[in-house]
């Protein structure tokens, strides 16, 4: 199978990284610099076990590909914001034999949150979830890192909504020839919506820097309070801590790498290359949909939702805003819904 790795930043280039180092074909998408960069001097891929460089054909979208091969995997690793426009760029794109991507090929959503599955649904026959353990970093054009060892991640994988079969199989193969363990497994969301629940730190993190200390720890616990009051309102069904510590063990670690910056997830990582926009309406935002729909309230999600949307909007600098004026913001937050409930 050849991966087309459609958005190859932090997560994207990493998994075409070493899949290319397994000896899988990859095609790398990206835009701007970046593309510019990966034509130029190649993907550099920073692990614990070196740098490598890949020089993997890359693209702006399907044109120069052509036809597509019946052979092909679409990996889609876009942040969720950015999925209907890439959905529209290759849903119509012809495969060789007949018929169209959107009809042919599996699509697989390498992303966080829930959303993108189901908006893959409305234009592809077969598409694929992931839950994405996977600790990397994408600042630099042309550069992506991944701290973790012995494993660079856990990618549980199944179809979307529910169910396996023999791609999935095929996929987690090539996975696990590529430094990732990628369990094969008919539930999918429910590993989804469990690392949504952790992913509602991003926000937090990308305006008021890392979650440490007593009082961004203690905010980060009322806010993941609130989004497991909304799941189990809803009725959705998500792995425990205990279940997803077993999957991952001491699997993933993270090390420090020569040349390379941790600074933050992916969310950070936005504001940190400017790009205008942040997955927050996707995580925090996917908790004040479930609870407006369930009628139970998230005042403090909805104000990570709009604050990390203006620090996107406005390219405020991350972690910029000190977490004592958070909280303040966050008290005052929960006192009016409070007061209104």
């Amino acid at each position: 199978m050849r991966y087309i790795i459609i958005g190859a930043g932090a997560v994207g280039g990493t998994v075409g990284g070493r899949l290319a180092q397994a000896g899988r074909e990859v095609v790398l998408v990206a835009r701007g610099r970046h593309l510019a960069a990966l034509n130029a001097h190649g993907l550099r891929l920073r692990v614990p076990q070196g740098e490598s460089t890949y020089r993997l054909p890359a693209v702006e979208g399907p044109g120069p590909l052509g036809e597509l091969r019946a052979d092909d995997v679409l990996v889609l690793a876009v942040k969720t914001q950015d999925t209907v426009a890439a959905l529209d760029a290759w849903a119509g794109v012809p495969v060789a034999g007949g018929g169209t991507a959107a009809e042919r090929l599996p699509l697989v959503c390498l992303q966080n949150g829930v959303e993108s599955g189901r908006l893959a649904l409305r234009r592809f026959r077969r598409v694929y979830g992931v839950c994405v353990w996977l600790p990397s970093t994408f600042v630099e054009p042309g550069v992506v890192s991944a701290a973790g060892t012995p494993l660079t991640g856990i990618l549980h994988l199944g179809r979307v909504p529910h169910g396996a079969d023999g791609t999935a199989r095929r996929i987690s193969a090539d996975l696990q020839d590529a430094h990732f363990e990628a369990p094969v497994v008919p539930d999918v969301a429910r590993w989804q919506y469990a690392k949504l629940l952790g992913n509602l730190g991003n926000a937090l993190e990308a305006v008021s820097g890392p979650v440490t200390g007593e009082a961004a720890e203690a905010l980060y616990v009322r806010v993941r309070a609130e989004g497991e009051a909304v799941l189990d309102a809803a009725g959705i069904a998500h792995a425990s801590a205990e279940e997803q510590r077993a999957a991952r063990g001491d699997k993933v670690t993270l090390v420090p790498l020569d040349g390379a910056v941790r600074g933050g997830g992916s969310s950070w990582q936005s504001l940190v290359r400017g790009t205008g926009s942040i997955e927050a309406d996707y995580l925090n935002g996917e908790i004040v949909l479930l609870g407006r729909l369930h009628g139970v309230p998230t005042p403090l999600n909805e104000l990570l939702q709009r604050i990390a949307g203006e620090f996107a909007r406005e390219r405020r600098a991350a972690g910029s805003l000190p977490v004592a004026e958070l909280v303040a913001l966050a008290d005052r937050a929960g006192g009016a819904a409070a007061q209104h409930g």
